[in-house]
């Protein structure tokens, strides 16, 4: 992360508990709201932080609550940067992964779209994986700030 232009950033690790997810979805839209982003925005940022998080406890852990999640997040200007990233398994076939309705867990009836969520709710979106490893998802937003809308 960039010191120079640094408006501000956070890092936030927690268990790979299912129960952990509202609460990285809360943790980064009360850090995001000093941005003051549309109620569009803000929902954006939700589901995409749900959807990472979620797919790093489920396919990244396996459900294994003695792996850790890291969420970093970094504010330059109106852009906000998130990485979520895991220990976990990683992901073999990436591209296949990132197809819309595919899942490696059919059994729990995913409906396999949260790759393309992320890409068509942020600006970014890019995941870097390798199996055994773990998976890092780095994606940017920029935040046209309300108050920029009514003046």
């Amino acid at each position: 992360m960039s010191s120079e232009q640094l408006s501000n950033f956070m890092n936030l690790q927690f268990a790979a508990k299912s129960e952990n997810e509202s609460f990285a979805r809360v943790a980064v839209a009360s850090f995001i709201s000093q941005l003051d982003p549309t109620m569009d925005e803000l929902s954006d940022l939700k589901t995409v932080v749900s959807e990472a998080v979620t797919n790093s406890i489920i396919h990244g852990y396996n459900n294994d609550s003695a792996g850790v999640v890291t969420i970093k997040a970094e504010i330059i200007g109106d852009m906000i940067t998130l990485v979520i990233e895991d220990q976990g398994q990683g992901i073999e076939d990436l591209e296949l992964a990132k197809q819309p309705l595919y899942t490696s867990k059919p059994e729990l009836e995913r409906s396999g779209m949260g790759f393309t969520i992320m890409e068509n709710f942020m600006d970014e979106c890019e995941v870097v994986s390798e199996p055994g490893r773990g998976t890092s998802i780095m994606m940017k937003k920029r935040i046209e700030s309300k108050k920029a809308l009514y003046n």
